[in-house]
């Protein structure tokens, strides 16, 4: 991978762009989650934002958020075209995907006061790193794109935490692992960063606040953490803290309710199971489940096995990357888990069903789901 291909970019373009307040949101799981929280407490608040995030379960315009709404195909085409006037031809061909929609948020989020930027492999040599940042957010920290990242939990830490601006400022998760956190301390120290936990930041009533929305919108646990991670950012920048009419978040596939006895979630690694686990842990329910080679489907599936009934692998088309489908029936049955094909969205109405993995899975699921409404 070429990491000097996107600074060149970034230099070539970013006199061109006027200047916004980049708040960096990196780490495994949560950062989808965390950045949108954040970006609708800032917007409640009277500010101009952004908020760019990835991948999308539907369309593209799902990774542009700006002021409330997902940015229009007019919008976009806009900053599309803008894009191709001010970025060298070199560039347009060089970029990859991923570039390309980071070069496209900075161009559509140009007369935001903050843009809310969620990383999108690791940290440091991220495409979202070239932009200087007011602020960096640190979710928790696990296994995930371990042939990019790293194999030990602390070379992924690292690789994220080097993240961190020289003099900057980063606020980590209050359930950031000791050995993760040591290694941010670190960080933060060589780098005469400011470093702080969330709940370094709040205080009594704030958290009353937060507990009060929390019960009112049912969230599960990972998402109240995550949703104190955003609290704590949007006072650091606001200087106070006001949720009072905070909507339900504004985002799909996290732990989402979309049948009485339906969930999705996009969570589709060990640390996303184990989240998912504690929420369900006095329940037994219906898995909805496959996986991609390169993910390490046995961790999540031994995760998830105290709250699964069955499990019911889905195969679904998928034509860059192939599915372990086969391998995953075997480790079921290592595992001892009953199992069988996925039947269609005809669902009982006595069991309680939950369709975890990847962006891929939520997507198809969720096209048979709406296909079975006549949507």
């Amino acid at each position: 991978m070429d990491y000097e291909r996107m600074p060149c970019a970034w230099k070539k373009i970013c006199s061109d762009i006027k200047p916004f307040k980049i708040v960096h949101v990196i780490g495994t799981n949560g950062k989808g989650s965390t950045g949108r929280f954040l970006a609708q407490i800032l917007h409640l608040n009277g500010k101009s934002v952004g908020h760019y995030t990835s991948p999308h379960i539907f369309e593209f315009n799902e990774r542009f958020w700006l002021n409330g709404k997902v940015a229009s195909d007019e919008i976009l085409q806009k900053a599309h075209e803008r894009l191709l006037e001010i970025l060298p031809q070199e560039f347009v061909f060089k970029t990859s995907y991923f570039e390309y929609a980071t070069l496209l948020a900075a161009v559509l989020f140009e007369e935001c006061e903050y843009f809310i930027c969620e990383a999108g492999i690791g940290g440091e040599f991220d495409a979202t790193n070239v932009f200087d940042k007011r602020l960096s957010l640190f979710t928790p920290i696990g296994f995930d794109h371990v042939g990019v990242l790293g194999s030990s939990i602390e070379e992924i830490a690292r690789t994220k935490f080097n993240a961190i601006s020289k003099s900057g400022e980063a606020i980590m998760n209050d359930t950031m692992q000791p050995i993760c956190a040591k290694i941010a301390n670190d960080i933060a120290a060589e780098k005469d960063a400011k470093l702080s936990y969330a709940n370094e930041i709040l205080d009594k009533n704030d958290y009353e606040n937060l507990k009060a929305y929390e019960k009112k919108f049912a969230l599960p646990e990972f998402l109240y953490s995550n949703l104190n991670l955003a609290a704590a950012a949007a006072k650091k920048i606001l200087g106070k803290l006001d949720i009072s009419n905070l909507k339900a978040l504004d985002l799909s596939g996290r732990c989402e309710q979309i049948a009485p006895n339906v969930f999705i979630d996009v969570g589709h690694n060990e640390l996303g199971a184990q989240a998912i686990a504690r929420k369900f842990k006095d329940e037994k329910l219906v898995l909805i489940y496959n996986s991609f080679f390169d993910k390490d489907y046995r961790a999540v599936l031994k995760a998830l096995k105290p709250i699964i009934k069955r499990v019911e692998v889905f195969e679904y088309p998928s034509d860059d990357r192939e599915l372990a489908t086969n391998e995953i029936k075997h480790t079921l049955d290592e595992l001892g888990f009953e199992w069988k094909e996925f039947g269609g969205v005809k669902f009982d109405q006595g069991e309680k069903y939950l369709a975890f993995g990847s962006f891929y899975l939520v997507e198809a699921f969720l096209r048979e789901f709406y296909a079975s409404k006549g949507l």
